[in-house]
């Protein structure tokens, strides 16, 4: 595989994208025909200016374009945009890779994410290997939320976690493995797969959309791989400021309501109005469960303020708005708004 693309979604974190975009100059050695299209994703704070003038400072130019875009529509809007300002520049590359700001590409990452692409015809998307800046490694692989899965999750209990063998949400492996989805913070998509899928569902703003692509990907008879010898350094959070970039784990803080809105979109739109309401109570049976263990055994709790609270407020009951699908095709990529924006406004 000799050409490849590369995405980059800025929100506010122009230092944190140069230093990400030059992390993969070393691989213009092995793909010299790389072409990177930054994103910023409305930050309307001056980050597009200043990424466009360290792009021009350090003579990238001639293989990084930045495009500004005027709303903050959310990762799959975005990265869906930087699918269309690369085909308008001429035909797509067989793999994109997505590659988050607060994320730094070691050399030799995307060769070997490209080589697994190559060895594996079947495969629609290869994820790299996060880790911490002394190399620790983080989640990247997982294996996809359920019914059981909420249970636990709220629970937090390992007995209940053996009851209802309930196996670990993260994936670890040494070797390269299939796996249900990666995350889409360091990922490499096949273009012929996304030209059979489709791209992210906009009906998403921000997490769980690359969950619900590769659901899609496997659905259409695509695999989904893991390749731990793919490394990208990885600062968490960065621009959400959700997960401490140290543990990875949720802050203490309140989760926004588009993280619940979007774990209640996942469950409704993959297996319905039932299940998506079902998940959502056993989140909540959990977490019953877990207060009511806490007068008898008390002990802290990891995770985000006021779950019940926001659970019941934005990420329990499905909408209309839920079960309707919002995937751009690779041949119509473009459009001005996002989905959910103009979704909600129509109540569509």
């Amino acid at each position: 595989m000799q050409d490849i693309a590369v995405a980059v979604v800025n929100y506010r974190t122009p230092d944190l994208t140069l230093d990400c975009v030059e992390s993969l100059v070393p691989a213009r050695a092995v793909f010299p025909a790389m072409r990177v299209l930054v994103v910023d994703g409305g930050s309307a704070d001056g980050s597009d200016k200043r990424i466009a003038d360290g792009v021009a400072a350090r003579g990238w130019g001639s293989w990084v374009t930045v495009l500004p875009l005027t709303v903050n529509g959310g990762f799959a809007f975005a990265n869906n945009r930087a699918v269309a300002a690369l085909m308008a520049t001429g035909p797509l590359p067989p793999v994109i890779a997505l590659v988050n700001p607060d994320a730094r590409v070691r050399p030799g990452a995307l060769e070997r994410m490209a080589a697994l692409l190559d060895r594996e015809p079947r495969a629609g998307a290869v994820g790299a290997l996060l880790i911490h800046e002394d190399g620790r490694p983080q989640s990247s692989a997982f294996r996809f939320p359920s019914i059981r899965s909420e249970l636990s999750r709220g629970a937090a209990t390992g007995v209940i976690d053996r009851l209802l063998r309930v196996r670990p949400t993260s994936i670890d492996s040494d070797v390269a493995i299939e796996v249900p989805w990666v995350t889409g913070a360091a990922v490499m998509l096949r273009t012929e797969a996304l030209a059979d899928v489709g791209l992210f569902d906009e009906g998403f703003f921000l997490y769980f959309e690359e969950t619900e692509l590769m659901r899609r990907l496997r659905d259409h008879g695509w695999t989904v791989w893991h390749e731990p010898a793919a490394l990208v350094i990885h600062e968490g959070g960065a621009a959400t400021q959700i997960r401490d970039p140290e543990t990875g784990m949720p802050r203490a803080s309140p989760m926004p309501a588009y993280w619940y809105q979007a774990r209640r979109r996942y469950f409704t739109l993959v297996h319905g109005r039932a299940y998506g309401l079902a998940a959502g109570l056993a989140w909540l049976a959990g977490l019953c469960w877990w207060q009511l263990r806490q007068s008898v055994v008390p002990g802290p709790r990891v995770g985000p303020k006021r779950e019940i609270r926001d659970l019941i407020g934005h990420g329990l009951w499905p909408t209309r708005f839920d079960t309707t699908a919002a995937v751009k095709p690779l041949e119509a990529p473009g459009g001005e708004q996002p989905a959910w924006l103009s979704m909600r406004t129509t109540g569509r």
